[in-house]
């Protein structure tokens, strides 16, 4: 570990960035990644040779969807609070939210879920081993959150178009 301090001694002078803790949420997902590989490979699943376009379509709106809402969405605030701060509205049904200023755990995790782009990360790689491990419950869950999609920007759309 004192090598690997060395190597990014001077990256953040102000010592704003928890390097330790990223290092810590790479090693998870990692880890998370093998652990999905050796269950693929125990239970006979293996990876397709190439994915449907209309999997991976859905897959990508409903991954947008899920990290929007497990980030965002002002219903979900509760799992969040423990590793975030409110720091107000954010348009229809979300909080604007940071990660908790002290650090160790909980600040590298409230990086994590307060950052749609970020949790996208795991929870696409989280569907497409749905698609290896239990491709229905995968499908379903992701033809409900497309269509959660569908509906959000059905009301944007209708918001901006209605008169009264």
């Amino acid at each position: 570990m004192a090598g690997l301090r060395s190597l990014a001694q001077g990256y953040d002078r102000a010592d704003d960035v928890d390097l330790t803790g990223f290092a810590g949420s790479l090693t998870t997902y990692a880890a998370t990644l093998a652990l999905t590989v050796l269950v693929g490979r125990a239970t006979n699943h293996r990876l397709p040779q190439r994915y449907d376009p209309a999997d991976l379509a859905i897959g990508a709106l409903a991954t947008h969807k899920a990290a929007r809402l497990l980030s965002k969405a002002s219903v979900l605030s509760p799992l969040r609070a423990p590793f975030s701060e409110f720091t107000g509205p954010a348009g229809p049904a979300e909080h604007a939210e940071q990660p908790r200023r002290e650090g160790g755990i909980r600040r590298v995790v409230g990086e994590l879920v307060t950052c749609p782009f970020c949790l996208s990360v795991w929870m696409g790689s989280g569907y497409v081993a749905g698609l290896v491990l239990a491709p229905r419950p995968t499908r379903a869950f992701a033809a409900v959150m497309t269509v959660v999609a569908g509906s959000d920007f059905a009301q944007h759309l209708y918001q901006r178009l209605r008169v009264d």
